[in-house]
C-alpha cells in the first residue's frame, strides 16, 4: 500500500514545526549524540566518496550550494531522492516516507545490504530533520519554495532542483549526475546513467516500432478520475526514451474525456486490470478491447520502478516493460499483453 497518494500529494507543513525551526537548529548543533540506528547508514554514505572531490558547489534555483566536504550524513527530502542515494552505495540517514514496499523492491533490497530505511513521514517535517542531525540534505524531487529551502539550509546544505526545469520535472539522468555531484561520486552516476542509456538504445534497435506511437500514461486513476502524464515527466521518462510519442493533454480529467485514452498503446500504472475493467466506459475503449492496453499497479516492483525512476529501477522496469510493450505496439492481436498487476 501507499502511504500518500502519489498523484495529488498535498505536502501538509504545520505552523507548529515551521515555528520550531529556528531555535531546534541551534539545538541540533549542540553535540548531541545522533540517533544510533543510523551509525550504519552514516558509514555507507562515506564509505566511497572521494575527499578530493570537495568543496563542491552545485547551482540550483534559489542560488548555489557548496558542500564543503564528504557528507557523512545524508537525508533525502524529495518523494525518491533515496532511490538515486543507493544507486550511488548512499544509504540516507533518512528519508521522505512514500511507498511503503519501497525497501522491498528488488533493486532497492541488495543496496540496503540488510539494513533498514529509516523514515521521517510523509509530510515535510523539520523538527524530525534536525533530529537526524545530517551534514548533507537533497531535495531535488520536491517543489521546494524559497521559504522551504532556507529553512532546509539552516539545518545543513541542501541540493534541489536546477531553474532549468519545472518543479519536480528534473529528468533522471539530470537528477543521477546532481546527486553524483553532491555525494562525490560523479564518475559513478556517469557510468549509471551510460548503463541505462545503453540499455534503452539497445531497446529501441530491437523494437523500431515504438516509434512514432502515442502511449498515454494514466497514473494513479482513482475514484472515476484519471490522471495523464506528459511528454518529459519523470514517470514517464522511459515511454519517452523508448521513441513513444504521448497524448497532447495532461493532469487530471473525468470518465466524460476517456476518449483521450484511445491511442495506440495505454499503460495504467496504479490499478489493476480488473478494477480498471469495474468501468464500462473504459472496457469500449478500443485500446482496451484490442489488448494494447499494460496494467501494474503500486504494490507491484514495476509500479514504484516507473514512480521512483532511479537508474537502477529504470534498468528493472526495462526488462519487465520492453518485452510487453512490443506485444502491446505491434498491432498483432495473437500476441498477448501480460497483467503487470499481478506480476513480482
Amino acid at each position: 500500500m501507499i502511504s500518500s497518494n502519489p498523484v495529488r500529494r498535498a505536502v501538509a507543513i504545520t505552523a507548529s514545526c515551521v515555528l520550531l525551526v529556528v531555535s531546534l537548529v541551534s539545538c541540533g548543533n549542540t553535540g548531541t549524540a545522533a540517533p544510533q540506528a543510523s551509525t550504519a547508514a552514516s558509514a555507507s554514505a562515506s564509505a566511497s566518496a572521494p575527499a578530493a572531490a570537495f568543496p563542491v558547489t552545485i547551482e540550483h534555483k534559489f542560488g548555489s550550494t557548496t558542500i564543503k566536504e564528504q557528507p557523512a550524513r545524508v537525508l533525502t527530502v524529495g518523494w525518491n531522492d533515496q532511490d538515486f542515494a543507493l544507486a550511488l552505495g548512499v544509504v540516507p540517514i533518512s528519508t521522505r516516507e512514500w511507498f511503503e514496499e519501497y525497501a522491498t523492491y528488488p533493486w532497492v533490497k541488495p543496496a540496503l545490504g540488510g539494513k533498514p530505511l529509516p523514515t521521517f513521514s510523509a509530510e515535510l517535517n523539520f523538527e524530525a530533520i534536525i533530529k537526524q542531525q545530517p551534514d548533507l540534505i537533497i531535495a531535488i524531487y520536491e517543489t521546494v519554495n524559497k521559504e522551504t529551502y532556507d529553512k532546509l539550509s539552516q539545518i545543513a546544505p541542501t541540493v534541489i532542483q536546477s531553474g532549468s526545469y519545472a518543479d519536480e520535472q528534473t529528468p533522471w539522468d539530470v537528477q543521477t549526475l546532481t546527486t553524483g555531484k553532491a555525494l562525490g561520486k560523479s564518475a559513478e552516476a556517469q557510468a549509471l546513467v551510460d548503463k541505462v542509456n545503453a540499455k534503452i538504445d539497445e531497446a529501441k534497435k530491437a523494437h523500431p516500432e515504438f516509434a512514432g506511437k502515442v502511449l498515454v500514461a494514466d497514473f494513479g486513476p482513482e475514484n472515476g478520475q484519471h490522471w495523464l502524464l506528459p511528454a518529459k515527466d519523470p514517470r514517464r521518462a522511459l515511454f519517452d526514451a523508448l521513441g513513444f510519442g504521448a497524448q497532447k493533454e495532461a493532469n487530471e480529467i473525468s470518465e466524460e474525456r476517456l476518449d483521450i485514452l484511445d491511442k495506440d498503446v495505454l499503460f495504467v500504472n496504479g490499478a489493476t486490470k480488473a478494477k480498471m475493467l469495474e468501468s464500462p466506459v473504459f472496457a469500449r475503449l478500443k485500446v482496451v478491447k484490442t489488448d494494447r492496453t499494460l496494467y501494474t499497479d503500486f504494490s507491484t516492483p514495476l509500479g514504484g520502478a516507473l514512480s521512483y525512476s532511479g537508474p537502477n529501477a529504470l534498468l528493472y522496469a526495462l526488462d519487465v516493460l520492453v518485452p510487453q510493450l512490443a506485444n502491446a505496439a505491434d498491432n498483432d492481436p495473437s500476441t498477448q499483453v501480460k497483467d503487470l498487476s499481478a506480476a513480482t
